[in-house]
């Protein structure tokens, strides 16, 4: 008998590039599949879940609460194509001995990728020399560039993201510096860093320093303006984390002495406002929130997530599944501080 599985992503683009056709056919070979056509008003997800076994989530949903809980007597399972669970999850959906799995090593892996890409991009200065170029300019002896070849690399954070960045960083010989209270020593070693005493030791003695923490209260402006004054001449910072570590007027103005470099993908507030004192800054390289999983990506995060269910179905381990403890400590956008 097929499983009874629940897609609660609304009919539009993002779910067309997370459940593609492919991907519809693999959930309809394992289950009885109904598809949202609306959206996450309580009582439409309320209809979709009263008897599914198995829901799929995305960008938006609300939280597994007691309510939502209540509509959903026969839930299994929670494949969230998402990376972070944690606006999704609660303490009543893991008492109740629901599985969760999600995208999150998927991302993870695109992330890091899209960091090695800006941590190139923000040392060689690609943006700033395309611009000379285009505008029919051309490079004077005075213009310099570098590279991640040897260099001190500074991880702020452990998480799944900077766990695939750091092997992508041994080619170049990086010497990984990291600072993060959940890392043990043993593993520390097992990824040949070296463990920084503080964030100021961290952010004084790196050339790049990559920001990898979740959005939580107690990280919030934690990278504020004493940090950064530390950061040596020419160093370069990279955020593919969230907005909100950051002290973004703090970064700003010491942006503006054109002593440092910045590659930043995420902002406290998004869109970027136009009035931002980031904007118009040569240093500084702006991505609006792309780091990963890039577009091609998409699919096989569910696809993945469909092998999940397959185990789960069989009684086999799971490959993505997210445990509470990991859940609550994960970025959660919908917490206003």
């Amino acid at each position: 008998m097929k499983a009874r599985i629940a897609v609660l992503m609304p009919d539009n683009p993002v779910r067309a590039s997370f459940i593609t056709p492919h991907v519809m056919k693999k959930l309809e070979e394992i289950g009885d599949v109904t598809y949202n056509k609306e959206g996450y008003e309580p009582h439409i997800l309320a209809k979709l879940l009263e008897k599914a076994e198995v829901c799929v989530t995305g960008w938006g949903c609300p939280s597994f609460d007691a309510e939502i809980l209540s509509k959903a007597p026969g839930l299994k399972m929670v494949a969230h194509t998402g990376g972070t669970v944690a606006p999704i999850v609660s303490p009543d959906l893991y008492d109740r001995g629901i599985a969760v799995i999600s995208g999150n090593e998927l991302y993870a892996e695109s992330v890091a990728e899209g960091t090695v890409a800006y941590i190139l991009a923000g040392l060689r200065r690609i943006p700033f020399y395309n611009n000379l170029v285009q505008r029919g300019s051309w490079r004077d002896d005075g213009c310099e560039n570098k590279g991640i070849l040897d260099r001190k690399v500074g991880i702020v954070g452990f998480g799944a993201i900077a766990r695939k960045l750091v092997p992508m960083l041994q080619p170049f010989r990086a010497d990984v510096r990291v600072h993060c209270k959940y890392l043990s020593d043993d593993e520390c070693m097992s990824y040949g860093m070296t463990r920084a005493g503080s964030l100021e030791e961290l952010f004084s003695s790196c050339d790049i320093v990559s920001l990898h923490l979740a959005r939580t209260p107690e990280t919030y402006h934690v990278i504020n303006k004493n940090l950064l004054e530390h950061m040596p001449d020419g160093a370069l910072l990279i955020n593919t984390a969230r907005g909100s570590v950051v002290d973004e007027q703090a970064l700003a103005g010491e942006l503006r002495t054109g002593r440092i470099h910045a590659v930043l993908d995420v902002f406290e507030e998004e869109p970027l406002p136009a009035n931002s004192p980031l904007r118009g800054l040569d240093n500084v390289i702006l991505i609006p929130h792309m780091g990963g999983p890039t577009g091609d990506r998409r699919e096989r995060v569910s696809l993945a997530l469909v092998d999940d269910i397959k185990r789960f179905l069989a009684g086999e381990p799971l490959r993505h599944a997210i445990g509470r403890e990991y859940a609550m400590r994960m970025t959660n956008d919908t917490l206003k501080f």
